[in-house]
């Protein structure tokens, strides 16, 4: 092979067939430019991240030394599912399906999903001066008991098992009773539960 030849067959643009996600390095099936294909390519990933993408996705493929029988995938990308519009500086991680983390300007991070799940095996510890959730349908928590270090403090009806705050205040607020060694009845407590 002449070094004109060589260089020419250093790098190629493809077209993903298939994604073998079962081994330890991906394999891929491409098809390169004039029909020629190639099986079990090597797809080498950033270390820390890796997708498997659908067939139909774009790669590019360098073959070292110009060999095309034995290559390297370096980069596979989807123009289909890419998410447009992201401003200068802005970086995302995204699916076919929709869901994204953008780490947006302003020191913002958006994450859109169905559903989010958070698996720790110790801890997770939330710090900011402010919380704010907002949801729709409700808040649940399965856990033996909830502390706080301060106030707490409810818009709505607050109750237990038993009943609520408010049937406890109405039942204190009008409570009557003989006082010891008298016949009258007192009238209730002097302190009202407001």
């Amino acid at each position: 092979m002449g070094i004109k030849q060589a260089i020419s067959n250093l790098a190629a643009r493809a077209v993903l067939a298939a994604l073998d996600s079962s081994r330890k390095c991906q394999a891929a099936g491409l098809k390169l430019i004039a029909g020629d294909t190639k099986e079990n390519v090597e797809y080498i990933e950033p270390y820390g991240f890796t997708s498997t993408a659908h067939a139909g996705a774009e790669a590019v493929v360098l073959f070292p030394s110009g060999d095309r029988s034995h290559g390297v995938v370096i980069s596979v990308s989807d123009r289909r599912y890419r998410l447009k519009g992201l401003k200068s500086g802005e970086v995302a991680v995204y699916t076919d399906e929709g869901d994204s983390i953008v780490l947006k300007r302003g020191r913002v991070t958006e994450i859109t999903t169905s559903e989010l799940v958070i698996n720790a095996e110790s801890k997770i510890s939330l710090n900011a001066p402010q919380l704010v959730v907002n949801a729709s349908s409700g808040v649940s928590f399965t856990t033996p008991t909830i502390t706080t270090s301060g106030d707490f403090s409810a818009a709505g009806e607050v109750s237990d098992g038993v009943g609520t705050l408010s049937a406890i205040r109405t039942t204190y607020n009008g409570h009557k009773h003989t006082a010891q060694g008298e016949t009258a009845e007192t009238t209730g407590s002097s302190a009202s539960m407001g």
